[in-house]
């Protein structure tokens, strides 16, 4: 055995605490914020790890700011200029939908000369719970609840979710629109795709009500009347790649897994362990690391 392994225990909770650190707002924030906007600085962000962000922020922006983040219950953390809101997650709760439309007009009061700032990780979808017209949260719930039951992938969950929301797959930041507006966000999901991480309310959104109805078909999911007759009449499309109202929407993909695996790798090689790669690659790199004695 390695003499940096004779203690498991502490082997595996270095190991741990590296991936951990890789994958830290306060890390890896701070070096892909913007630049000062000639107007306001409105933050704004849903997810997990997104109370975390926005104290990142806080601590190394260098101008005035104001906005709101939703996190999940438990999740908050103090900060002096951004107001945080705890929600239910993964099943929405009305407290995630108040927030979800406070951050929709918070987006839409945006001058051309300001900057929305949106802070996205892993579980917006489901705290950024706006019901589109016609449908209500009770509906979202009950879909939500299904597709959580079915074992569809996060994918077709959040395909589903797009088109029953009125903020997600792009409608944020179209809300904004000319304003600039930069994401910054941490991928919770294989392949980092930001039109699937919190169901990309900030990138245009390349599935289609007739997408959506395939998802439930194919789990067998009977919907709430409302949102069949939604999904039906399929009349209010999601933003799509080259919508002009997305024309001034970057984003920054500031941690994903795969990083945190691998400093979890270097941290293994340093007490002696060699990493073993195991299961598919995504364009060169490891979805899943295990760590055997070498």
């Amino acid at each position: 055995m390695p003499a940096g392994v004779s203690e498991p225990k502490i082997f595996l909770r270095r190991l741990f605490d590296a991936a951990v650190a890789a994958a830290d707002p306060m890390r890896c924030v701070p070096p892909h914020l913007p630049s000062l906007p000639n107007g306001r600085t409105l933050v704004v962000g849903a997810g997990k790890a997104s109370a975390a962000m926005a104290q990142a922020v806080e601590a190394h922006w260098p101008g005035a700011l104001s906005g709101l983040i939703v996190t999940r219950y438990g999740s908050g953390v103090p900060c002096r200029k951004i107001e945080i809101v705890e929600a239910a997650h993964p099943v929405p709760d009305a407290k995630g939908r108040e927030a979800a439309r406070r951050i929709l007009e918070l987006a839409a009061s945006a001058r051309p000369d300001d900057l929305l700032l949106c802070l996205i990780s892993g579980g917006g979808s489901a705290l950024l719970a706006l019901p589109a017209d016609g449908v209500t949260l009770e509906d979202k719930q009950a879909v939500n609840r299904a597709l959580l039951n079915s074992g569809a992938t996060i994918a077709e969950m959040n395909c589903v979710r797009k088109h029953l929301s009125a903020i997600k797959g792009g409608r944020l930041a179209a809300a904004a629109a000319p304003a600039k507006v930069v994401t910054l966000l941490i991928s919770d999901v294989p392949g980092d795709d930001p039109a699937t991480i919190a169901s990309g309310p900030t990138v245009p959104d390349p599935t289609t009500f007739a997408d959506a109805r395939a998802v439930l078909a194919k789990y067998g999911i009977e919907p709430p009347q409302a949102v069949r007759r939604r999904f039906e009449a399929g009349t209010d499309e999601t933003p799509k790649p080259g919508d002009p109202r997305l024309a001034n929407a970057e984003t920054r993909m500031v941690a994903r897994p795969i990083a945190s695996l691998e400093a979890a790798a270097i941290a293994a090689r340093a007490a002696g362990v060699a990493p073993v790669i195991l299961g598919d690659a995504l364009e060169g790199e490891a979805r899943d690391v295990a760590s055997v004695m070498a």
